[in-house]
């Protein structure tokens, strides 16, 4: 089976300007009102074989400037059962695509705080997929209350794969792409097409991240689809900050296509599975995945523990915390 995928490159509408609620998620509606008009331009574009669409890192309301923990999680992060994902099902269902985002949600187990949460929607308008970004500088992550959240969820709920009839499906948030460990857990499970939806610093020059796209493509035989945001309107940060460079990668690591700056459906091309579940079958050097001696590393990561779980248990999740974390951290590798 072959089918076009598509990084949705737009710009994404801040709420960092709304001071209730009621108005942060009158804005994340009209939000998602403007993305489906594009939807159904660029599918009626690219052709009915668009069945995947991905669209950039906290797409529905910018990331937060000033605001505390408390702050952002009042006015952004949704829930899990709310209206915002009620409407945004309701409009993947209309679509008859499947539609992979990044938003901040709140969590009943977790009251005080939010994650920042890769999901993805089925044709039918549901929920198939939640992944927790799991390295995030100021952002609470499941690590930061491990045994908890262990407790809530289990391990396997940090890297989920969802089987579906486009492949198995899983995402990758921001700067987790930096890390080759997350990746390789997906693929350990079985993950073909690896999502990731990103806000970052578009570049002519190699930029970190598209290193890291290329690499994980390649180290792991997967296609990487990685949407980028066009821009970010109403925030106090310049509104070019994340901008472009919206790419489709295959499992060889070649770039399929790539978005320039601004708005943009050029980031799309074909996912062939077929042609992915040939190659990761057929005996040769290029065939990492089958040559991997697990065993090789596991006493390493075993022995040496880098940065605390649990950090949040006993603390309130501010930045002078994580600053504070970080800096003991640096203090215990290079002492």
């Amino acid at each position: 089976m072959s089918y076009k995928a598509l990084a949705l490159q737009l710009t994404c509408q801040t709420i960092n300007y709304c001071q209730t609620r009621d108005e942060s998620e009158a804005a994340m509606l009209e939000t998602i009102e403007r993305i489906e008009r594009q939807i159904v331009a660029s599918v009626g574009l690219l052709g009915r074989d668009t069945l995947l669409v991905v669209v950039p890192e906290f797409f529905l309301t910018g990331p937060p400037v000033d605001e505390t923990v408390d702050q952002w999680r009042e006015k952004a992060a949704l829930d899990i059962d709310g209206r915002i994902y009620e409407t945004l099902g309701a409009m993947v269902q209309r679509q008859q695509i499947y539609f992979s985002g990044n938003a901040y949600e709140q969590d009943p187990f977790f009251p005080e705080l939010y994650f920042q949460t890769n999901f993805i929607i089925g044709p039918s308008g549901d929920v198939l997929l939640r992944y927790r970004r799991l390295n995030a500088m100021f952002t609470p992550t499941p690590h930061d209350v491990w045994e908890l959240y262990l407790d809530a969820y289990g391990y396997d709920s940090l890297f989920p794969v969802v089987k579906t009839n486009i492949g198995n499906l899983a995402c990758i948030t921001s700067e987790d792409i930096l890390f080759p460990e997350v990746a390789r857990c997906l693929a350990m499970r079985g993950a073909e097409v690896l999502i990731h939806s990103t806000a970052e610093i578009g570049s002519p020059l190699l930029t970190q991240k598209n290193i890291a796209k290329q690499a994980r493509a390649i180290e792991n035989m997967a296609y990487v689809v990685s949407a980028n945001s066009g821009g970010i309107l109403g925030s106090v940060l310049p509104g070019n900050t994340t901008d472009g460079g919206s790419k489709i990668i295959d499992p060889r690591g070649t770039v399929l296509a790539e978005a320039a700056y601004g708005e943009s459906i050029v980031a799309n091309a074909e996912i062939d599975l077929a042609a992915l579940r040939e190659f990761r079958q057929r005996p040769a050097a290029g065939n990492l995945l089958a040559r991997q001696r697990l065993e090789l590393y596991t006493e390493s990561y075993n022995q040496r523990a880098i940065f605390p779980p649990n950090t949040l248990l006993s603390q309130s999740a501010e930045r002078q915390h994580f600053m504070r974390t970080q800096q003991d951290v640096i203090k215990k590798l290079y002492s």
